[in-house]
């Protein structure tokens, strides 16, 4: 357990970092959100690209993940429509309640993958990074077009931006690049790997900078349920469901790992667009990224 936590401070504190500056207003301008997009476009996709063209996993592991990925969503996916079936909330708040349950921050995931677990570890993260997202952002489309009558939830736009995904686009590269061999001149590696190196603490901060606690203010039911359901039933779920399955190892560690996660800052952008209940989806985002800073420690002490 304490060499779990050594290895998880260096995550929060990078985050908590982020947030103080973005405070103090350093270093200035819109330094955060063009950091934001940096890191997004160039530094993750740099990254993924490095860690997974060296990586030499079995066909196996591809299936495996993705099938116990898919188990997960479905099984959270009933969880929360028990939940609804109880509590009747709006549209608008359960759609916050499913994206802040369901959804996870991927630059959290793929950092303590790879501190945790190494760079095998974070290799897997990164597959389970690609299958995930473009699943969850169907699912959550798909969520909105059911509860919250919006006509602009149009799966057009949302396959393109899958496809398009910096995150995606640079795991299928580097899944590629590792199945063929290809390997890295000595000069693409000298340029791939200082990128790969500053991608994971700059998402870090860029993650603390996003962070809106005026957003926590008169924390409500639907908050609560939605974080209880993402930080602590989630991964209950994937070690449930890994055992099911007869899987184990580092793959399953790095499937409860990713359950473990907040949700994804993204989430927010979503709401806002798709008549989510936007407020309530910053308080659920800022909060759970805050209590994971305890709970994912705890969670993993329990399951791993």
């Amino acid at each position: 357990m304490p060499v779990m936590v050594q290895a998880l401070v260096p995550v929060f504190v990078l985050i908590l970092l982020g947030h103080l500056f973005r405070r103090w207003d350093f270093p200035g301008g819109d330094f955060w959100p063009r950091a934001e997009r940096f890191t997004y476009y160039v530094l993750f996709p740099a990254m993924l690209v490095f860690k997974l063209g060296q990586a030499r996993l079995p066909a196996s592991a591809y299936t495996d993940i993705a099938l116990l990925i898919c188990a997960m969503l479905v099984a959270m996916t009933l969880a929360l429509s028990i939940a609804q079936w109880f509590w009747k909330w709006s549209g608008p708040v359960f759609s916050s309640v499913f994206q802040g349950a369901i959804r996870f921050n991927s630059y959290v995931g793929l950092a303590a993958g790879g501190m945790l677990l190494g760079d095998e570890g974070l290799s897997l993260a990164a597959i389970a990074v690609a299958i995930m997202v473009p699943l969850l952002n169907l699912l959550c489309i798909l969520m909105f077009s059911l509860v919250a009558s919006q006509d602009r939830a149009r799966f057009g736009p949302v396959m393109k931006a899958i496809v398009t995904n910096p995150l995606i686009v640079g795991s299928v590269i580097g899944v590629v690049w590792s199945f063929f061999e290809i390997g890295f001149h000595p000069l693409v590696a000298g340029i791939l790997a200082p990128l790969s190196n500053l991608a994971l603490p700059m998402g870090l901060m860029t993650v603390g900078a996003g962070l809106q606690m005026k957003a926590l203010r008169g924390a409500s039911m639907p908050f609560l349920v939605s974080s209880v359901l993402k930080l602590f039933a989630f991964p209950l779920m994937a070690a449930g469901l890994a055992l099911m399955l007869g899987l184990d190892g580092l793959l399953v560690q790095v499937v409860i790992l990713l359950a473990t996660l907040p949700t994804a800052t993204s989430a927010y952008i979503l709401a806002r667009q798709l008549g989510g209940d936007a407020p309530l989806m910053a308080g659920i985002i800022s909060g759970q990224t805050l209590f994971a800073m305890a709970s994912i420690p705890l969670m993993l002490g329990i399951l791993w």
